[in-house]
């Protein structure tokens, strides 16, 4: 079990974890888990840690296959200017490994938006907290659980 896991034990959600064998070599996590799950990309949501004005940090849920707009997150997050957090950090912070990061059950709870795509969707799938392991849930019950917010993050 995994924080994010017992996160939504806890809370009661609607849940399913999906494991496949994580290959060290693959080149983006959230597509192998994608073709290793055998389900669309679009539907598999990656957890990007930001730094919003050289403070604060904040999490952005986005599709695999999308890049996130550092403008859009710091607009919505009421910020001025976001970065990419540093690697360290968010290890520290989260409590997760890289590739393995989990918008659930995080150590510090932080301010989180989800891209609105995820609102098409009866399911999406995101990190359930370390590589090889994904958490199925509904897009509102995971907005539900990081009181998060529905807005568009996407780089055009």
């Amino acid at each position: 079990m995994t924080p994010a896991i017992n996160l939504l034990k806890k809370l009661k959600l609607a849940h399913t974890v999906h494991e496949y064998h994580h290959d060290s070599n693959a080149e983006s996590y959230g597509l192998e888990a994608a073709e290793k799950l055998n389900i669309e990309a679009k539907r598999v949501f990656k957890t990007l840690v930001v730094q919003l004005d050289g403070k604060e940090l904040a999490v952005g849920i986005i599709p695999v296959e999308e890049k996130l707009s550092m403008k859009l997150i710091a607009k919505s997050a009421k910020a001025k200017k976001a970065v990419m957090a540093d690697p360290a950090l968010v290890e520290k912070t989260t409590g997760y490994v890289l590739g393995g990061v989990s918008p659930l059950g995080q150590k510090k709870r932080l301010k989180t938006f989800i891209d609105d795509s995820a609102e098409g969707f009866n399911s999406i799938f995101v990190s359930a907290g370390k590589r090889g392991l994904d958490i199925e849930l509904t897009p509102k019950d995971l907005a539900s659980a990081l009181n998060a917010r529905f807005v568009d993050l996407k780089q055009v």
